[in-house]
Formats: structure tokens, C-alpha cells, sequence
């Protein structure tokens, strides 16, 4: 499903237009965004959780060569399905 199905999907079942499911889900992403970019989780009780975590610097093999390589330290943003959404996938 791309954006523009999740917005359709969103507009049938909440009963909005297509507009106002649009500028709802663009609420939604920049929210989520600004939230973790200050480092805060945003937690959606019964959906998931988004957070930020550090990953330290680690030795790896480059697949191709072979050759070991260092990869650097990063920050990702990680997503936690809650309990009812992971039931859903079970």
C-alpha cells in the first residue's frame, strides 16, 4: 500500500474526504518527525512506538570482497509494533 492507497483507505473508513485524510496523515508524519528529531518517543497505545536509538560502531565483511570494513556509529529511528497490532499479524 503507497500513500495515496493509505489516504483512500483512511478516507473510507473515518468518513473524511480525501483532502482532510491527507493534511490528517501529513499531521500525523510531521508530529512523529519533529518528535523523534528532539529525541522523544512517541508511543501509540495498542499501535506501536517510535523512539530513537544510538547504534555503536562495529566491524563487518563486505560481502562482495570479502574485505572487513568498519562501520560507523549511527542514529536510527526504530518502530515497536504493539500488542494488538502484532496479534493482528500473528
Amino acid at each position: 500500500m503507497n500513500k495515496t492507497d493509505f489516504i483512500g483507505a483512511v478516507a473510507k473508513e473515518s468518513g473524511l474526504t480525501k483532502v482532510d485524510s491527507k493534511k490528517a496523515i501529513e499531521a500525523f508524519i510531521k508530529t512523529v518527525e519533529g518528535a523523534v528529531k528532539k529525541g522523544d518517543k512517541v508511543a501509540l497505545l495498542g499501535f506501536g512506538s517510535f523512539s530513537v536509538v544510538k547504534k555503536a560502531a562495529r566491524k563487518g565483511v563486505n560481502p562482495k570482497t570479502k574485505e572487513a570494513i568498519q562501520i560507523p556509529a549511527r542514529t536510527v529511528v526504530k518502530f515497536k509494533a504493539g500488542a494488538k497490532l502484532a496479534k493482528v499479524v500473528k
